[in-house]
């Protein structure tokens, strides 16, 4: 499913147009998805009192469209007209005609009448801009966002749908005005936009729905970014037929770990075994395999030597690469140190010129990287890259405020730049392949930020490499997979508690969850008895 900009959404209405599906069509059906999102949610419509606020342009037409088939099916619906409409204006007289009060905010000067229905409404629609906010928002618009906002905060159990984006947010920045109007749901029309998920704007979303509403297929192309869904990943899982043996799911090679890190090793290695990989190996200093083992007795060990108690020696590069031919996968980074020694085996390992398995780089990894001038053009190959926000400022030399508010344009470019399949890790985590195209994570999870999660997310990535699967799936995968776990970790443990430790537990719940091919649940919670 695509995720688009504001000028991309336009751009493929006109393009239905063209197909012979019409703006006034689009708008009829996303007023009816929208109704219908409602009434899924209210449970009944009788004696349910709505109000629809509308805007001057499209999203208010849309928002009329839905009034009415909420009064046609029994709500007491109010639209208060919050801007100047067209004239005449075939959707305020159809809605009228259907059962709708009509309230002009010209003829309500004082928003007297407005307080009043506010006062009374249970469900609020805002279908006042959609994606058309692009400046401040002021004069009478203002005034009505501050009537629902204290309207809300009189009445807590008034519930806000918003229509495509909550008015006050940015489309395609996801900047969100002051006065913005916080939703309990969004439904998105046809597509997904990229102010859904950005932040700040994200906080105002509430439940995301994506309606259909018409849009003939294919005419999408050319939109880099998409949205992972649970259908999406549920393809692209790796089989796991009956006559198989560990053989079969491929041989990971997982090098991390130092004496301040040790956790590191374990979590990313057991991670691979957990999203099924046959069988992991930690790369270590030999010192630390006994910490280690003691925690991970399902990996074996690949014993490095050291000079020094818990770094790689010089002679460990040679080691690695040595045993690399009986892998399939190979990971880097986890927890290993930025001693001279752990930068040299990094850069002797992934520079060395000699092709390796499909790999994935990580954590220290990348810090050595980022030290290496030209690094990318010593590796051409493709591999999988997997910096958070400080690792990707680092790596790009980008201010940090880019990388904060600019993820997906940043990924896609040093992708691009590098050769390279991108994870910039975080809230909706980007995926970026060297192609030039991105798949964003549809989770944003406080429970996440917590030690050692990186290094999970690694060890499923390398996992699924090790059983066959395609560079850039098996990044996004790991990803999906990941953000499986942590819902189900939130769920148990709530924002704050969950460890590391408790995702390797839930990876294979995620698992099988994806092969049952549970349908995605459709709404949200009911919002009336």
């Amino acid at each position: 499913m695509k995720i688009v900009s504001a000028d991309e959404m336009r751009a493929i209405e006109s393009r239905s147009e063209r197909a012979g599906v019409s703006a006034d069509a689009l708008m009829e059906r996303a007023g009816l998805a929208f109704a219908r999102s409602v009434r899924r949610r209210v449970g009944h419509l009788t004696g349910v009192r709505v109000v629809a606020l509308i805007g001057p342009g499209n999203n208010g037409g849309d928002g009329l469209v839905a009034a009415r088939h909420l009064a046609r099916w029994g709500a007491n619906a109010v639209a208060f007209l919050c801007g100047s409409r067209p004239v005449p204006d075939p959707k305020t007289d159809a809605a009228a005609s259907g059962g709708v009060r009509v309230i002009d905010a010209a003829a309500d000067p004082n928003l007297a009448r407005l307080d009043d229905a506010l006062s009374r409404a249970h469900v609020v629609i805002d279908a006042m801009l959609g994606t058309g906010r692009s400046r401040p928002i002021g004069g009478a618009f203002a005034d009505i966002l501050r009537k629902l906002a204290a309207a809300k905060a009189r009445r807590p159990g008034i519930r806000v749908a918003a229509m495509d984006l909550p008015t006050g947010v940015n489309c395609d920045t996801g900047d969100a005005d002051p006065l913005s109007a916080a939703a309990d749901a969004t439904i998105a029309l046809g597509f997904p936009k990229r102010g859904h998920f950005a932040f700040p704007a994200a906080d105002f979303v509430g439940d995301l729905e994506i309606a259909d509403i018409g849009i003939p297929p294919g005419l999408d192309g050319g939109v880099p970014l998409a949205l992972m869904t649970r259908d999406w990943a549920t393809a692209r899982l790796p089989r796991r037929p009956a006559d198989s043996h560990k053989g079969s799911y491929g041989r990971a090679m997982t090098v991390a770990g130092s004496p301040r890190f040790l956790g590191a090793a374990r979590l990313a290695a057991t991670a691979a075994i957990r999203v099924g990989a046959g069988l992991a190996t930690i790369a270590i200093p030999e010192s630390l395999i006994p910490s280690v083992a003691a925690g991970a007795p399902e990996p074996t060990f690949l014993p490095l030597p050291e000079d020094v108690p818990g770094v790689p020696s010089p002679d460990a590069p040679n080691l690695v690469l040595n045993e690399l031919d009986n892998y399939d996968a190979l990971l880097i980074g986890c927890g290993l140190g930025q001693s001279l020694g752990a930068r040299s085996l990094v850069e002797r390992v992934l520079l060395s010129g000699q092709d390796l398995p499909p790999t994935v780089v990580d954590a220290d990894a990348l810090n050595a990287l980022a030290q290496t001038p030209r690094w990318h053009e010593r590796r051409r190959s493709d591999a999988v890259l997997t910096p958070h926000p400080g690792e990707m400022v680092r790596l790009t030399g980008e201010p940090r405020a880019r990388a904060a508010r600019e993820r997906v344009e940043l990924a896609r470019e040093s992708a691009r730049a590098w050769n390279k399949t991108v994870v910039l890790k975080g809230a909706y985590t980007v995926c970026a392949r060297p192609d030039g195209s991105a798949l964003l994570a549809p989770f944003a999870n406080p429970a996440l930020a917590t030690a050692g999660t990186g290094d999970v997310l690694a060890g499923a990535a390398v996992g699924l490499l090790a059983q066959g699967a395609a560079l850039g799936d098996a990044a996004a995968l790991g990803v999906y997979l990941h953000g499986m776990a942590g819902a189900a970790a939130r769920e148990r443990f709530g924002d704050a508690g969950a460890t590391a430790g408790d995702l390797l537990l839930e990876l294979p719940k995620a698992l099988e969850s994806l092969r049952r091919t549970e349908p995605a649940r459709r709404g949200g919670a009911a919002w009336l008895p």
